[in-house]
């Protein structure tokens, strides 16, 4: 099923025919993190070109560090999409190192009406990303009127493409809307929210984000739930794990707590759909449905 959900997206410059731009013409963009370069490419297509910064599936963004390609491929971008909401703020400032006349900046956080001290893990928002796609398709058109309909058509095309994640969020919010669940980080917490999830123990995961102590209370609480098996999932941000969270990991398998891995950056060969569906089927599987 995932190579299929692979292609469909991977394959949808296949039936658009590109225009004639020449090399020199080209769109640059530059994204923060991989899943929006993604959508940059999907709908910029062959008129653009994209650099992703946060591209390692193994990378922890939050121990990122720009160096001087970083900063040079910053400096020369037409167009800068990035997250927002203090999870990149390193691009910030390199925006602001390197002013270029005429850059348009696209923050997901100011698209979907997000502030610093907000869950920073946007793109698990179904909203995120189709919000992405056309404010990219409206810079792409204005900046190169004479292929506005190839990015039109493109960005329908590409929202179409999303209708099977879609589909599954409907399909398991009408299963298991209400399902008290944890999380050791609230990587996963827009998405659970979607689903009409119950996400318990968001303070002790904000200080964990946060690479703070969770207080005692909030610690007790968690285990609480797990050891009485209140919780019937917990979800941990897989690319990290300190002591705190690896000692919660173990007594929910001791305690019979299903455990769902999610992360932080989109997986090598998976594009952000596949990605999205290969964790909901792993939590399908994980709340006792088979996955397909």
């Amino acid at each position: 099923m995932y190579l299929i959900v692979v292609s469909a997206l991977t394959a949808l410059s296949l039936f658009i025919a590109p225009s004639n731009t020449k090399a020199a013409d080209l769109i640059t963009v530059v994204a923060a993190e991989n899943f929006y370069g993604e959508v940059a490419e999907t709908i910029g297509g062959p008129e653009v070109t994209v650099t992703s910064i946060l591209s390692n599936p193994n990378q922890n963004p939050h121990l990122f560090e720009a160096d001087v390609a970083t900063a040079q491929a910053v400096s020369k971008a037409d167009v800068a999409v990035y997250n927002g909401a203090d999870y990149d703020p390193w691009m910030l400032k390199l925006l602001k190192a390197s002013p270029r006349a005429g850059r348009t900046e696209i923050s997901a956080a100011k698209l979907t009406g997000h502030k610093p001290g907000d869950n920073p893990h946007l793109w698990y928002d179904p909203k995120t990303i189709p919000a992405i796609a056309k404010a990219l398709a409206d810079e792409f058109a204005k900046r190169d009127p004479a292929n506005a309909a190839l990015y039109r058509q493109r960005l329908a095309s590409f929202e179409a493409s999303l209708a099977p994640l879609t589909d599954m969020i409907a399909q398991l919010k009408a299963a298991y809307a209400g399902i008290p669940v944890t999380a050791t980080e609230p990587v996963f917490g827009y998405m659970a929210s979607a689903l009409g999830l119950d996400m318990r123990n968001y303070r002790f995961q904000v200080a964990i984000m946060n690479n703070t102590e969770p207080s005692a209370a909030d610690v007790a609480a968690f285990e609480d739930d797990l050891r009485d098996r209140k919780v019937k999932v917990l979800f941990y941000n897989s690319q990290v794990t300190d002591d705190t969270t690896t000692r919660l990991l173990n007594l929910a398998k001791q305690s019979g707590v299903p455990v769902v891995g999610v992360t932080e950056t989109e997986p090598a060969n998976l594009d952000y759909l596949a990605w999205m569906v290969s964790q909901l089927e792993a939590l399908k599987a994980a709340l006792g449905a088979p996955a397909k």
